[in-house]
């Protein structure tokens, strides 16, 4: 998918907020990377965050369109930040897959690799989603296939080629592609400690509903994919030597359809996230635990 394509998907998705990010924000879109935080008595004094959506925490407040980047100052990376006392060079992008490493995502986006040099002290990594449409099936495929076997599979059975399912074919090849990102990110930022930032319990099949309209079979394949997904990204820092950030471990038992969701469901919300990304509660779970590992917690 070219950069006009991705562009004009986050735009479609995004567009009803941009009203609202201008009125909040001012000045709207910046033109370079955000940077917060004092880095005089930090044991990490820069802090620099890649990533795609989960990371940038799109229209979770206040988000800043970021030349279509939207990343929010309540995102985890710049919790992260504040707690270390970090000046943070925060290059998540709504969208991202593990190609905007070393390549522009958007017009004025750079690659986001470009934000790393032997002074940076600590990287966050969160990416992997997007690579092969992974996320995109389960969140747009899945939901379009319940009307033609709503008691049955028709999901699992739409990616069965053959015997062998595609989407975790797909991620067989991310798991390579996030490796090679996971050790270019080391050989350009040698001194820094770097994090892979596992994916949350989006699916869990025990809990089913409106919000998360899938096939009742397939709520099972849909969290069985979910969970191959964060175990591509365990895998990945296992190879790179990097440091795993289990989410997906924090996050049991705030699925989509629990009680008490990290994750939207079917329906944006401008004010909270976009369809099936993570709220504000997340990120801030996620910087908690990355805060923990780091020896900042309380």
């Amino acid at each position: 998918m070219d950069r006009s394509t991705r562009l004009r998907r986050a735009l479609l998705v995004l567009l009803p907020f941009l009203l609202a990010v201008s009125a909040c924000a001012g000045s709207g879109a910046s033109q370079v990377p955000r940077t917060s935080g004092s880095a005089s008595h930090s044991a990490f004094p820069t802090y620099v965050a890649l990533g795609d959506s989960y990371s940038a925490g799109s229209l979770i407040p206040v988000t800043d369109v970021a030349n279509g980047c939207f990343r929010s100052d309540h995102n985890y990376p710049s919790l992260v930040a504040a707690a270390l006392h970090a000046r943070l060079v925060d290059r998540t992008c709504s969208g991202a897959d593990t190609t905007m490493l070393t390549r522009s995502q958007y017009p004025d986006v750079p690659p986001q690799q470009t934000a790393l040099d032997a002074k940076t002290s600590l990287v966050t990594v969160g990416l992997g989603g997007n690579d092969g449409d992974v996320f995109r099936s389960l969140t747009e495929v899945c939901p379009r296939l319940r009307a033609s076997d709503p008691t049955g599979s028709p999901c699992r059975a739409h990616f069965d080629v053959h015997g062998h399912d595609a989407l975790l074919a797909r991620l067989a090849r991310t798991r390579k592609d996030l490796t090679a990102v996971l050790r270019l990110v080391r050989q350009r930022a040698p001194h820094a400690h770097v994090l892979a930032v596992g994916y949350p319990h989006i699916v869990d099949a025990r809990h089913q509903c409106v919000r998360l309209p899938l096939a009742t079979g397939d709520y099972a394949y849909a969290e069985q994919v979910n969970q191959a997904l964060t175990e591509t990204v365990r895998e990945a820092a296992r190879a790179a030597g990097a440091t795993y950030v289990d989410v997906w471990a924090i996050s049991a038992g705030h699925d989509v359809c629990a009680t008490d969701p990290w994750i939207n469901g079917s329906i944006n919300d401008q004010h909270r996230a976009p369809r099936y990304h993570p709220f504000a509660a997340e990120h801030a779970a996620v910087a908690t635990l990355i805060d923990s590992m780091l020896g900042q917690g309380g």
